[in-house]
């Protein structure tokens, strides 16, 4: 499926900075970007969209469920392409590095847990916070 034909499957018309957007989310080395990391890369790129066209654009591809948004202790939204599989974070307190991990026996523990005290479990995010490795070796 082309860029073109994913937007207009959410009905977002595919206007260029909608495009461009979803390319930076889709080739970008990094896959944990706030607002302000996608316009520093459209001004590396010599783009002349604004940063208020970023923000509304990150916006309706979260409500289209094209990206997902999650606030973590920075205060500022962080957005990754939904690619279907749910993961869990470690979030660098010194970087800001964000690394994804999966962990099947904590899933379980997880649903146990809220099995035990009567809950039934739709959706969850789970973000550990501390030092990356590399931060870690430099003290």
């Amino acid at each position: 499926m082309t860029n073109i034909d994913e937007l207009k499957s959410t009905g977002l018309k595919a206007t260029l900075p909608r495009l461009k957007i979803l390319e930076i989310f889709q080739k970008g080395a990094q896959r944990h970007m706030t607002a302000e990391d996608v316009f520093r890369v459209l001004l590396e790129e010599r783009s002349d969209i604004g940063l208020a066209t970023v923000y509304r654009v990150l916006t309706q591809f979260e409500q289209a469920g094209i990206l997902i948004r999650s606030n973590f202790e920075s205060g500022k939204a962080v957005y990754e392409l939904n690619e279907g599989q749910h993961h869990d974070h470690f979030i660098c307190t010194s970087c800001g590095k964000v690394e994804e991990f999966y962990d099947p026996e904590i899933e379980k523990r997880q649903h146990a847990v809220a099995k035990a005290k009567g809950w039934l479990v739709q959706d969850h995010t789970m973000a550990l916070y501390g030092q990356c490795a590399g931060c870690a070796k430099k003290g």
